[in-house]
């Protein structure tokens, strides 16, 4: 039964009344190592004045508001000035008073046995406080810390007052901290983690290194999960110092923490020109790319920020967002409409005065465009021809197209209508220059981004949560991954670094196959995958076979060679073209047929624009090299 916070007071203080007389004594005693000298009993109104003195400092000072049970070093520094200032009131006291003072040698001497005795109390009654109603430590989970930083301290301190987890010892890499301890507990070297885990039968790791680099954090969860024990780990230090989360708030690591190289800082040379001070649009402003575009760009102090999106709720999603953060001096202007309006964009880049667009609109999905390839080129080759003669008629000083690797050598009707517009804005820039206008061209071409609509994360996510099993459509298919704020930086810094008709390539790291991902999402869920050799696993994986158009790998460059940027990341191509006198009546060819919903015509003028995209085949093999339905992978 709990003491009301009356009841604790009281207690305390008739400890205390307890605890200041055995101070007095025990400091005569072992100045004059005599339990009962004479200058002892000379001094017996110290019993009274210490009594009187100490129990109103403590009083008036806050002694007996704290929480017991989450006393700290802060609380016993706090504890010991106030037992200085009553050891001082008392001495001052003495000498006014007639009375016969002790040796000088014992007022020191006071003040640490009355320290020691009040603060040693204080730390018993907590430690006992902190076992009553709970979890008896054999029967905790055992765990191990993985970090012997900051952070593992506050993590270790955390998981000590919550008694949830015994903490069984630190790992840490630094050879400098092996064998030492922290907390009381050993810290140990990586090398032991299996032994350890052995012995302490620990059921998780905790990842308690805020900063760590990707290919680090892949490392080590990676031989963590060979010894089948799950890893969580603590927020990042962003989430930390922003207050959207505690230390002891652990999560299990995401995929995407684990795939791509190391994010580069960007490039604070980069990122401001051209934006700063200027009126910038962003079409397809409600797609994954486009909205964080439109947010970094919000960063950069532009004069102002048109949203062009045709998705209703996606615009007033985005809009809502941006206005919740929109600095003071700044137009936040959404443009409900179509890309391909060109109408529309030309009036909206006049009246807005617009001086760049980005433009993010396009229909990206492989089946989706496969299954309507008329949209799919309306969306994206008319969308971006729009564009691009709006951003030339109106003078704008730049237009950037984001585009994708799918647009190398493809093998869908998506990916050939990427490459067709990168040829329209090809013919724009050479158009541009024939008549020395001082619109810039440029496109930005990037793999696949983890956490966008349709990535195959979200996906895989979505079917280990059901119990699965995990579709894939290929064992040996592969992919570039990189997280959607880093594209977005790196396309807002490839822009500033725009000359005309410039191709940029984005470092995508390593690629990743689509197998190695399924499974390591099971392991990171804390599940096992069902294969012939877990046959009592809990998430089955799936092969489906190709969907039509689909590749096994996908590239960055058709033929040319890409040269070097001041950004490590990003990499300049000059691939081959089409002449716009060549190029635009092929492209009003298209538009007729599309006009007239002639699928076939408008496919067959595809297949010229883009020669090395070959109608009807899929992957570039033949359906009958792909495991068939419900094989398993």
């Amino acid at each position: 039964m709990e003491l009301p916070p009356l009841g604790r007071r009281l207690l305390l203080g008739m400890i205390d009344v307890l605890l200041i007389p055995l101070a007095i004594w025990l400091s005569f005693w072992l100045r004059t190592a005599h339990p009962f000298s004479e200058h002892l009993g000379a001094s017996l109104w110290l019993f009274p004045v210490v009594w009187t003195v100490g129990l109103s400092v403590y009083a008036f000072t806050g002694q007996y508001r704290g929480l017991t049970r989450y006393v700290s070093s802060t609380a016993f520094y706090a504890l010991a000035t106030r037992n200085a200032a009553v050891v001082v009131l008392v001495y001052l006291l003495g000498t006014l008073l007639p009375v016969q003072m002790p040796p000088r040698s014992s007022w020191p001497l006071l003040w640490l046995l009355l320290t020691g005795l009040t603060g040693g109390t204080r730390f018993v009654l907590r430690d006992l406080l902190l076992r009553a109603n709970h979890t008896p430590s054999n029967n905790r989970p055992q765990v191990m810390i993985y970090g012997a930083g900051a952070a593992a301290a506050q993590l270790a301190a955390a998981l000590r007052l919550a008694r949830s987890h015994t903490v069984a010892a630190f790992i840490d890499d630094d050879p400098g901290l092996w064998r030492r301890e922290l907390d009381g507990i050993a810290i140990r070297a990586p090398q032991m983690l299996p032994e350890l885990v052995n012995s302490h039968q620990v059921s998780q790791v905790l990842l308690a290194i805020p900063s760590l680099s990707r290919s680090k954090r892949r490392r080590i969860v990676q031989d963590i999960q060979q010894l089948g024990v799950s890893v969580l780990q603590v927020p990042s230090l962003e989430e930390i110092t922003s207050g959207q989360a505690r230390i002891n708030t652990l999560r299990p690591v995401a995929i995407e923490e684990l795939l791509g190289r190391d994010a580069v800082p960007p490039d604070p040379n980069l990122l401001g020109p051209g934006v700063r001070g200027s009126v910038v649009a962003v079409t397809g402003a409600g797609g994954s790319i486009g909205s964080e575009l439109c947010r970094q760009i919000l960063r950069l102090g532009p004069k102002a920020l048109v949203l062009l999106e045709r998705s209703e709720p996606a615009l007033y999603a985005i809009h809502q967002e941006l206005k919740q953060q929109l600095p003071e001096g700044l137009d936040l202007v959404p443009v409900l409409g179509n890309a391909a309006d060109a109408a529309l964009m030309q009036r909206c880049f006049a009246e807005q005065a617009v001086d760049v667009v980005f433009h993010a609109a396009a229909y990206k999905h492989v089946p989706l465009v496969e299954a309507n390839p008329l949209a799919g080129l309306t969306n994206n080759v008319q969308g971006t021809r729009v564009i691009g003669q709006a951003a030339l008629d109106q003078g704008l000083r730049q237009m950037v197209l984001i585009s994708t690797d799918k647009a190398v050598r493809p093998t869908n009707v998506m990916g050939a209508s990427k490459r067709e517009a990168e040829l329209v804005v090809q013919g724009l820039a050479e158009q541009a220059d024939r008549q020395g206008a001082s619109t810039r061209f440029a496109m930005v071409r990037f793999g696949n981004v983890l956490g966008s609509s349709g990535s195959v994360v979200p996906l895989f996510r979505k079917q280990i949560a059901a119990g699965g099993p995990i579709t894939l459509t290929h064992p040996e298919i592969i992919r570039f991954f990189m997280t959607i704020p880093e594209a977005a930086q790196l396309v807002l810094q490839a822009a500033a670094l725009a000359e005309g008709g410039d191709l940029f390539l984005l470092d995508m790291g390593e690629p990743v196959r689509i197998l190695d991902l399924a499974r390591q999402m099971v392991r990171l869920s804390g599940l096992r995958v069902r294969d012939a050799h877990t046959p009592d696993g809990d998430i089955e994986i799936s092969c489906t076979g190709l969907r039509p158009g689909e590749k096994l790998y996908e590239e960055l460059l058709i033929e040319a060679s890409s040269e070097a940027t001041p950004h490590p990341l990003i990499y300049r191509a000059r691939e081959a073209s089409l002449p716009p006198e060549q190029l635009w009546p092929q492209l009003d060819a298209l538009e007729a047929a599309i006009r007239c919903q002639d699928a076939s015509a408008a496919l067959d003028l595809l297949a010229q624009l883009v020669p090395e995209w070959q109608r009807g085949e899929v992957g570039g093999q033949s359906q009958a090299a792909h495991p068939t339905d419900g094989a398993h992978c």
